[in-house]
């Protein structure tokens, strides 16, 4: 009889401590949609989306350090910094030249942004991947946490054209990628691809927020009232043992 109930009530307990785990989340879209699911999953979240246009105006030679006044850029292998100009992307842009497959060698010609105050979720434009030398894949990481994957093209012409920002009738090979990660907050965000031998440009709209701990819906786990619903199904079952018994 006691078993029966200590049971359920475990229950209760174990999956509410599930369904506070911290969420990761990315987004891979046109440039528009994936902008408007990044401002939307920002504010379900009651978190504030800033937005940072890198300015056609801005002079092409940046030096080592790309400074944006609330955050900075370098390369990961110190080289210099030239902003670009590229499609439709709404600002300018840095190329990168992805130097390895291996996933730990591939950060080294990628890009890290260091931030003056901390954040959980960063997402910008890409622009001219995945049109050649594949595998290749996007991957961003927080403070030199585990790479998280944002997009991934295994042969030529699977991920598709997209909507263009301007002309949306337009098709083109321009995106907006993200990653959320609400396990804490972070200062500084990598990014990097690993399709060695092609170009790839991002930059565009810098878009960055810091979301509450936990403030992201888990994914794959019952929402908190299907949990209330199971732990009163466990309790009422085990309450009917109780009179059985």
């Amino acid at each position: 009889m006691r078993l029966g109930l200590a049971m359920a009530t475990a229950g209760v307990i174990a999956f509410g401590a599930v369904s506070s785990q911290a969420t990761i989340l990315t987004v891979f879209d046109g440039i528009t949609a994936g902008v408007n699911n990044f401002n939307a999953t920002v504010s379900a979240a009651g978190g504030t989306a800033t937005a940072d246009t890198w300015d056609f105006a801005l002079p092409s030679n940046q030096g080592t350090l790309f400074d944006r006044g609330a955050y900075d850029v370098k390369r990961n292998n110190g080289g210099n910094i030239f902003l670009g100009n590229y499609g439709q992307m709404s600002g300018r842009t840095i190329g990168i030249d992805p130097t390895s497959r291996n996933l730990a060698l591939a950060p080294l010609g990628g890009l890290t942004f260091t931030f003056d105050n901390p954040i959980n979720a960063i997402g910008f434009e890409v622009g001219d991947w995945a049109t050649c030398c594949q595998p290749s894949a996007l991957y961003i990481s927080f403070d030199g946490g585990a790479p998280i994957q944002v997009g991934i093209s295994q042969v030529f012409g699977d991920v598709g054209l997209f909507p263009g920002r301007i002309d949306p009738s337009e098709q083109v090979y321009e995106i907006f990628v993200a990653a959320f990660d609400d396990s804490g907050s972070f200062t500084k965000v990598e990014f990097f691809g690993d399709g060695d031998g092609e170009f790839l440009v991002m930059g565009g709209t810098i878009r960055y927020a810091l979301l509450d701990q936990g403030s992201l819906p888990p994914t794959g786990v019952p929402e908190p009232a299907s949990l209330a619903l199971l732990g009163m199904g466990l309790l009422g079952l085990a309450a009917s043992r109780r009179r059985r018994i």
